[in-house]
C-alpha cells in the first residue's frame, strides 16, 4: 500500500474535502466580456514522505498553479498507515479528497459502489493508450477506469551485500529452505538476518501473501476471495512457513514496536546497515537512504524465493503501484492536474530520479538504478500478478490479513487460527 511510501503520490487535508470549490467554467459578465476563471482549490492527499518524490510532487504542483493562476492545491503529505485510517475515515463518511492516491483494486472499488469516484473513462481516453497495461490494470472496472498510474512495481529482498559476505553466503537464496537456511547462517555470524516493521503490520502481511502464492499459487489467491475461504491446507501451510521463520527469531531487536519510516525503523535499520535484508517494494532504496545513510553499491535485490513443492510459479510477481484518483464531485481541474502529473515529459523526470518505475510506454530507458532495472526486468519477465492482499481484497478482509500475521508472527496466533480470522471477516463481506 504500499504502500510506498514513495511507490504512491498522495497528500491529505480534511478541510473542504471533495468541495473543489466552484468548478472551472468560464463566468461571463453582464458586458458579454469573459471573466477570469472562477477559483478553485484543490485538495490533493498522498503519502509520499520520502524524497525525491516528496520534492518532486510539490514542484509539479506548483508548476500546474503557475499554468493555472485561478487553482490553488492543497496538499499534505501524510505516511502510510495514517493516509489509510484518513481516507477510509472520510470516505467512510461519504465524502472523498478532490485528488487522492490510490493503490487500486478492492479498496478502490468499494469506494466506486459508495459513489465516491469519478469515472474517467472519457475524460482520459486521449492519454490511455499511452499507458502500459500492466499499470492500467488496478484502475479498472466493468470496462471503466478510475484513476492513472503514477507507479508500478514488485515487493522482493533489499540485501546488504557486504552483510551477505560476512555469513558467507555468495548468492541470493533460490529456494525456501536456502532462504531459512541463509538466515541461520546470518544469525550464526552475528548478524541481524531481517528488519521488520511490526508496529505498522502491512510489511509481514508480505510474507504470508508470497508465501501463499508460492504454496496455493495465484489462482487460489483469487479464488478465496470468490469462495471467501481461506480455511484451506494450503494457506494453513503459507502459516506454518511464517511461523518457521518467525521462530528463527530472524528480526531486529524491538521490531514488534517499529515504524518503517523512522529513523529507528525498518528502512533505517536496513540503511544503517543493522540487518542483513527487508522484504519490501521497489520504493525501499529511496526510503533506506531518506530515513538512514543508504547502503550504495552494497545494496542487492533478489526476488521472493521458490517454495519446493509449491503449485505457484517462482516468477510471479506480488505488489503493486500507485496512482490517483478523482472525488466524484471534483471540479474538472482535477482531472487536468491528474493528467500533467502523468504527462511523459512530467513523469519521467519521477523515474529518472529513482522515485517511480514507469507506467507510460517508452519510459524504460529512463531507469538508471541497477537495483531498480532490476526489479523492472523481474517484473517484465513476470508470469502472474498479485496485487497486495490489504487491497486487492475488501478493506475489512485486508485488514484482517494484516492484524491476523502480525499477531502470528508475534506467538499469538497459529496458522490454522489465522486462516480462520481472514475466512469469518470474508464471510461477513458482501
Amino acid at each position: 500500500m504500499k504502500r510506498s511510501v514513495v511507490l504512491i503520490a498522495t497528500a491529505v487535508l480534511v478541510a473542504g474535502c471533495g468541495s473543489g470549490g466552484g468548478g472551472g467554467g468560464t463566468a461571463t459578465s453582464g458586458s458579454g466580456e469573459s471573466a477570469a476563471p472562477a477559483k478553485v482549490t484543490l485538495e490533493w492527499w498522498h503519502l509520499s514522505t520520502a524524497e525525491p518524490l516528496k520534492t518532486l510532487w510539490a514542484q509539479r504542483a506548483k508548476e500546474f498553479m503557475a499554468q493555472n493562476p485561478n487553482v490553488t492545491i492543497k496538499a499534505t503529505v501524510l505516511e502510510n498507515d495514517a493516509y489509510k485510517a484518513k481516507l477510509t475515515t472520510i470516505t467512510q463518511s461519504g465524502k472523498a479528497p478532490d485528488i487522492f492516491a490510490t493503490w487500486g483494486g478492492g479498496v478502490l472499488k468499494q469506494q466506486i459502489d459508495a459513489d465516491l469516484v469519478k469515472d474517467l473513462s472519457s475524460d482520459v481516453a486521449d492519454v490511455l493508450p499511452g499507458f502500459t497495461t500492466a499499470a492500467l490494470s488496478a484502475y479498472q472496472f466493468d470496462g471503466k477506469i478510475y484513476g492513472l498510474p503514477t507507479d508500478i512495481g514488485m515487493v522482493g529482498f533489499w540485501y546488504n551485500k557486504k552483510l551477505f559476505g560476512k555469513a558467507g553466503i555468495t548468492q541470493p537464496p533460490a529456494t525456501w529452505s536456502e532462504f531459512l537456511d541463509d538466515v541461520k547462517k546470518l544469525k550464526a555470524a552475528g548478524v541481524t538476518p531481517i528488519a521488520l516493521a511490526g508496529k505498522e503490520k502491512w510489511p509481514g502481511h508480505y510474507y504470508w501473501a508470497y508465501l501463499a502464492m508460492r504454496i496455493a499459487g495465484l489462482d487460489a489467491l483469487k479464488q478465496a476471495a470468490v469462495d471467501k475461504n481461506f480455511n484451506t491446507p494450503d494457506f494453513v501451510a503459507a502459516g506454518q512457513q511464517v511461523k518457521a521463520l518467525a521462530d528463527l527469531q530472524p528480526f531486529q531487536k524491538g521490531f514488534l514496536g517499529a515504524a518503517y519510516s523512522t529513523p529507528d525503523g525498518q528502512a533505517a535499520t536496513i540503511g544503517n546497515g543493522k540487518a542483513a535484508m527487508e522484504l519490501m517494494g521497489q520504493w525501499a532504496p529511496s526510503v533506506q537512504k531518506d530515513a538512514g545513510k543508504g547502503l550504495g553499491e552494497d545494496l542487492g535485490f533478489f526476488p521472493f524465493p521458490a517454495v519446493e513443492g509449491g503449485k505457484g510459479s517462482a516468477t510471479d510477481a506480488f505488489g503493486g503501484g500507485g496512482g490517483l484518483a478523482v472525488g466524484v464531485d471534483a471540479p474538472k481541474e482535477a482531472v487536468d492536474f491528474v493528467k500533467f502529473m502523468t504527462r511523459m515529459d512530467n513523469h519521467t523526470k519521477a523515474v529518472q530520479a529513482g522515485g517511480v518505475l514507469p507506467v507510460l510506454k517508452g519510459e524504460e530507458s529512463a531507469v538508471t538504478d541497477p537495483n531498480l532495472k532490476e526489479v523492472a526486468t523481474k517484473l517484465a519477465g513476470a508470469t502472474g500478478y498479485q496485487l497486495y492482499l490489504d487491497q486487492a481484497y475488501p478493506p475489512a478482509v485486508g485488514q484482517q490479513v494484516n492484524d491476523s500475521v502480525a499477531e502470528l508472527i508475534g506467538g499469538t496466533k497459529t496458522p490454522e487460527q489465522v486462516a480462520q480470522a481472514i475466512t469469518e471477516v470474508a464471510k461477513t463481506e458482501e
